[in-house]
């Protein structure tokens, strides 16, 4: 199967696995996996990170599994990266945010996925801004530059 096959079948299914839910503002929750896939590929990185990237939710907000991953698009590499960016009941957050950043494609995802939801967060209340930035502060802000300035927008619009 070719890389955009490969990508074509992971977009097909985390689709469908988000159908019916949606973000903050109204859109529909895929266009979140698809805009962080973008960011990932707009910085140079290979489809393998752009399917993480799709899938970085599904283990978390939906009822998909490892093996459901493995036979839409994956690879255990690509599983082994959405595992670490899944937030498991018990795990502290120290030790969720340690794993991601001794993996190279869940730290990449990670951060396209923090920079798009700080990006996306003004249509939200105050108050959640507030708690989003105050997140990133103590967990992200060390990941990247843009996630530094993303947070200064955002905080311009509370």
């Amino acid at each position: 199967m070719s890389d955009t096959q490969r990508y074509q079948l992971a977009l097909e299914y985390a689709t469908r696995k988000h159908e019916g839910q949606f973000r903050i503002g109204g859109k529909k929750y895929i266009t979140h996996p698809v805009e962080v896939a973008r960011l990932v590929k707009d910085k140079g990185y290979g489809v393998d990170y752009q399917i993480t990237a799709l899938f970085h939710d599904l283990l978390e907000d939906t009822d998909a599994t490892e093996n459901d991953l493995m036979q839409n698009g994956g690879t255990p590499e690509i599983v082994e990266a959405v595992r670490l960016l899944t937030k498991r009941d018990g795990l502290a957050m120290s030790d969720y945010v340690s794993g991601i950043k001794q993996n190279e494609m869940a730290f990449v995802v990670k951060c396209a996925d923090r920079l798009h939801n700080l990006r996306s967060a003004v249509c939200a209340s105050d108050q959640f801004k507030r708690r989003y930035i105050k997140s990133t502060n103590k967990w992200y802000i060390d990941f990247s530059d843009e996630i530094r300035q993303a947070v200064i927008d955002l905080e311009m619009t509370s």
